[in-house]
């Protein structure tokens, strides 16, 4: 078995009020249908450790860092904004979240693991180096990435955003190293909306129109993301593995299915055998409506424990 599952029961009691859609019961639905699938014994289970100081701040501000730290409320909710709460138990749900890029990180730099899928909340690619937002606290991805830059010494990663809104945080964190290549796919004119003009040289950013379906998905990712990939050779991958495109998700306006998951899926392993040895960090990101969720983030599982 070469696929790492990271969770932490922690990442379940962090919910935001009734009615949120980024609800514990995303979790739920994921590991009962991988269960019925067969598929949860294919992989290695851990627990998400807690991130450290140390390890947020290779991402975020000290300023963001100590303001997180000290959020969390004794009882009920705090606003930190307008649609991002904190119970009292988001800090511990944040901090596994963003630790379990960190061990999923260490687990395929050394070999341990080939690929890892971290089955973690709250998500993180809108999180900015300095503000949380759009129900993320800490940026998971930068965190993984940093840690793999700077404490494992790889020299080029690539993070792949497919979430149907535009990984803000990850790019203000990203845009200007030049260690990383950021490559993603979004609805335009959606929230954050942001994007359109790429804050760097390191940033591939497609926005996809209202409606777009799996065969434009494809079009971006042949016809930007693989030649970036190509004379970029990176030596590891993250995918910020949002499954809200999907045409179930009223949270959005785009049309994939599990099929394109799992086509996307199956490219982006092409490339980590070319460049990374097979080495992919994977971590959850958007994805509400539960049923497509599950299935979806199934379709992307098969292709990474298959890697």
């Amino acid at each position: 078995m070469t696929c790492a599952w990271i969770t932490h029961r922690d990442c379940r009691l962090h919910e935001m009020g009734p009615g949120h859609p980024e609800c514990p019961e995303r979790l739920d639905a994921i590991s009962d249908h991988l269960l019925a699938q067969g598929l949860m014994t294919l992989m290695i289970p851990y627990d998400a450790p807690e991130a450290t100081v140390e390890q947020l701040e290779r991402a975020h501000t000290a300023h963001h860092v100590l303001e997180m730290l000290n959020a969390a409320p004794a009882e009920g909710y705090i606003h930190v904004d307008p649609d991002t709460a904190m119970n009292p138990h988001s800090l511990k749900a944040a901090l596994r979240s963003a630790g379990a890029a960190v061990l999923a990180t260490d687990l395929v730099v050394k070999g341990e693991v080939k690929t890892a899928f971290c089955a973690v909340r709250p998500p993180g690619h809108h999180a900015t180096r300095d503000a949380a937002m759009g129900f993320c606290f800490f940026n998971n991805a930068a965190v993984g990435i940093r840690h793999a830059l700077d404490v494992h010494g790889i020299e080029r990663v690539a993070l792949i955003d497919i979430d149907v809104h535009h990984g803000n945080g990850s790019e203000d964190i990203l845009a200007s190293d030049p260690r990383v290549l950021m490559a993603s796919t979004f609805q335009k004119g959606l929230y954050p909306f942001l994007g359109d003009e790429p804050k760097g040289l390191n940033m591939v950013n497609v926005g996809l129109p209202y409606g777009a379906k799996g065969d434009q998905l494809k079009a971006a990712v042949l016809e930007y993301w693989m030649p970036a990939f190509e004379a970029f050779r990176p030596q590891i991958l993250y995918i910020s593995a949002g499954f809200d495109a999907h045409r179930l998700d009223d949270m959005a306006n785009l049309g994939f299915v599990e099929e394109d998951y799992a086509w996307v899926t199956e490219r982006l392993v092409e490339v980590a055998h070319r460049h990374c040895d097979g080495r992919i960090v994977s971590l959850l990101e958007g994805g509400y409506n539960l049923g497509a969720l599950s299935r979806s983030v199934a379709a992307h599982l098969r292709e990474l424990i298959a890697a």
